[in-house]
């Protein structure tokens, strides 16, 4: 089972308001991941913060509803797809995994597991392994890894493609979620080795320097 973690415009586009430090290297390798997990019919779910917009006040976090930042990034998207929104339900459809390929839950919160519906189906999902991607390493992805274990899960965290915002709080998030029994992998364990070049990834100067032809629209790639 692949968890994808805010894997969403603010967080991983250089221009979103919570921008992680390393996006232009985690993106790529997001990318891989996404792309093994459809090759091998990996189950996907997918958690996205998404904060509310009290009438076009709420302008300054990030992931505001209805704004382009709270949108998940294009390829890590798969068409049959089933999302919920964040509200106190646990109410879940019958046969939900073999209906859809991903689910996709948003939250209000860092750490999933305070909405009622993904504390359900996380807890009680009979999964050998979950691996774990996205933003942040010492938030989101820390929490989540945290909880999965605290239920008796497997829990494997994809060190180079989990975003960091502070080096020395992700490094000690790392430490954390080790000591506590997950398992830090690289993605050449899971997708093995590309040489491709992280063309149009994102928009910024550092990724178009790896480029080798820019794109002139982000919705070339997103």
């Amino acid at each position: 089972m692949l968890i994808d973690i805010n894997t969403q415009r603010d967080f991983f586009l250089a221009g979103g308001n919570a921008c992680i430090r390393n996006h232009r290297r985690v993106l790529g390798r997001i990318r891989r991941i996404m792309a093994w997990a459809r090759r091998n019919n990996i189950p996907i779910i997918s958690i996205c913060e998404i904060q509310p917009n009290h009438n076009g006040e709420n302008q300054i976090g990030c992931c505001i509803e209805g704004t382009d930042g709270q949108k998940k990034l294009r390829y890590t998207l798969l068409s049959n797809r089933l999302s919920f929104v964040a509200d106190d339900s646990t109410d879940l459809p019958t046969d939900l995994l073999q209906r859809y390929r991903q689910i996709i839950f948003h939250k209000r919160s860092p750490d999933p597991f305070d909405e009622p519906r993904i504390e359900r189906l996380l807890s009680e999902l009979r999964a050998d392994d979950f691996i774990l991607i996205g933003a942040s390493t010492e938030g989101a992805v820390k929490a989540t890894a945290l909880g999965l274990l605290q239920r008796g899960k497997r829990v494997r965290v994809v060190v180079d493609a989990s975003g960091l915002h502070n080096k020395k709080d992700a490094k000690l998030a790392l430490r954390k979620m080790e000591a506590k029994g997950a398992k830090l992998i690289e993605t050449k364990r899971l997708a093995g080795v590309s040489h491709l070049r992280q063309v149009g990834i994102c928009n910024c100067d550092a990724c178009r320097r790896r480029a080798k032809k820019p794109f002139t629209e982000i919705d070339n790639e997103y």
